[in-house]
Order: C-alpha cells, then sequence, then structure tokens
C-alpha cells in the first residue's frame, strides 16, 4: 500500500512548512502554496510526511493511503 500527500485547500494559507520540511516532495508556487507532483510517496519519507503533516499550522496538509 502507497501514501500520497493532499492539501485541504480550504485550509492552506500559504506558511510554506511543509516545503521547508519536504523540499522533494513539496515545491511553492509564486504566491507561496504548495505544488504536490501527486506522486506516491517513497517508503522512507512517509514518516517525515507524517510529521509534516503533523506540524502544518493550518492543519491543511494529508497523508493518505493508497
Amino acid at each position: 500500500m502507497s501514501s500520497r500527500l493532499q492539501v485541504d485547500w480550504t485550509r492552506c494559507d500559504a506558511h510554506g512548512l511543509c516545503a521547508r520540511l519536504l523540499p522533494d516532495q513539496v515545491t511553492l508556487d509564486p504566491w507561496g502554496f504548495p505544488v504536490l507532483d501527486g506522486a506516491p510517496l517513497p517508503d522512507a519519507r512517509v514518516r517525515d510526511a507524517r510529521r509534516a503533516a503533523q506540524a502544518c499550522p493550518a492543519l491543511a496538509l494529508r497523508l493518505s493511503r493508497t
């Protein structure tokens, strides 16, 4: 089973913490909002992605299993 990051756009305030914590998975658009490629996360990055989701100040980042 693989995991993916998702953004709840109704909550996201473009703090950019997700991109600082997961720079290889998340980039920011010109306004500071996250850009995710939608690809499954490598198993080695799931733990870091979970920490990033928990650290999101707006609680806008989610880790889902697919």
